[in-house]
């Protein structure tokens, strides 16, 4: 039995030495300015990863790129090569977007 309570006070001994340990290492560096580094670690982080990614995929990220470039400027180019879109504009000017139904 007193093998136990030796074996129970050096354990206690040991979680007051955490317990100070922690207390110490929170006056010195607050706990909200812990969350900001662990965000800031985890945003570089997913950076990182995001560089990574498009660096193996320059392919697919350039085709997607140019695929928005051409939707927003599917208006010009069609213009350009003679295409009437006028139908187009006068559908969209039909539309009510207040009320989220199309006025016929």
């Amino acid at each position: 039995m007193l093998a136990d309570k030796h074996l129970r006070d050096s354990a206690r001994a040991l979680v007051d030495a955490d317990i100070e340990h922690l207390k110490a290492d929170l006056a010195h560096k607050g706990v909200g300015e812990r969350i900001l580094d662990r965000a800031k670690e985890g945003a570089i982080d997913l950076y990182e990863d995001a560089i990574d990614l498009a660096d193996d995929n320059k392919g697919a990220l350039t085709a997607l790129l140019a695929a928005v470039a051409v939707w927003f400027a599917r208006h010009p180019i069609l213009s350009a090569f003679g295409f009437d879109n006028s139908r187009e504009s006068e559908e969209d000017e039909e539309w009510d977007l207040r009320d989220g139904a199309a006025e016929h």
